[in-house]
């Protein structure tokens, strides 16, 4: 007779009959078990309580998901990226994305993260660091830019001694132990382990030099302003061809500025 009744149950699913109403709100359900826990947000009884503290519900589910946050446990996994959550609720926004820009179409799980993109299109930037003039529309920027001031690195490698202040780093880092290069060029299929990397090889292709030097020829001497990087680091206070003194690199990091500063003939002054 049970499972006679369950199938009655389920039936329900595809006739749409939904035959417990309550008698004060109205709100129908399919079974009685669900009238009466319904019934419960009327009386305010909430007879499921929790053993850790004091939090109280009404309904089994919600002691049960209550209790994943002394647990640690996030049973439900999105199943496109790393996401984990407590709740089912919680995956289904995190799937969903529904507020989205009007203005770029990026999509958002929350108002409120979509509320902070808005940002990038205005210009403000209401977070402000307290030791320099560093501003962003980002609190979680401001976080780490602040760690450029403590010099804090809570993130630390499990295989090394190596510590960063971020975890996008540690990532990166990582895959020197593994080997992963998850970043592959279309074009020619060189890989590497972040995309920044990609970024710089990618322009091996396109031709593109959007870094240039700083120096140049003026009244016979190569002055340099405060050296931002390699290339301007090899420079020193030699002179150069004006041809040369227009020099363009692909990244600012690549070993290429220094050896055009090496390579090239000098006078010194």
């Amino acid at each position: 007779s049970s499972r006679l009744a369950q199938l009655k149950i389920h039936a329900r699913t595809h006739t749409g009959e939904i035959p417990y109403a309550c008698d004060i709100c109205g709100s129908a359900y399919t079974t009685s078990g669900s009238l009466k826990k319904h019934f419960l947000t009327h009386t305010g009884e909430k007879p499921y309580a929790c053993d850790t503290c004091g939090y109280r519900c009404s309904q089994l589910s919600g002691l049960q998901a209550h209790a994943r946050t002394h647990t640690g446990e996030k049973p439900y996994a999105c199943d496109v990226c790393e996401y984990r959550s407590s709740q089912l609720t919680n995956l289904k926004i995190h799937a969903q994305k529904p507020y989205a820009c009007d203005i770029c179409g990026s999509s958002y799980i929350c108002s409120g993260h979509l509320k902070t993109h808005f940002l990038t299109h205005t210009g403000e930037k209401p977070y402000a660091c307290v030791a320099c003039e560093y501003r962003t529309c980002y609190r979680e920027n401001l976080k780490m830019h602040m760690r450029t001031h403590t010099g804090e690195k809570p993130y630390a490698c499990d295989v090394c001694e190596y510590r960063c202040s971020q975890r996008g780093n540690l990532q990166s880092h990582a895959r020197t132990h593994t080997g992963e290069k998850p970043y592959a060029c279309d074009i020619c299929g060189s890989a590497y382990t972040n995309s920044g990397s990609l970024k710089k090889h990618f322009l091996t292709h396109t031709g593109e030099q959007p870094y240039a030097c700083d120096a140049w020829l003026s009244t016979g001497t190569c002055y340099r302003r405060e050296p931002e990087d390699s290339h301007a680091n090899a420079h020193g206070r030699e002179t150069y061809a004006a041809m040369y003194a227009e020099y363009r690199c692909r990244a600012r990091e690549s070993p290429e500025p220094r050896a055009h500063a090496q390579e090239r003939e000098t006078v010194r002054v």
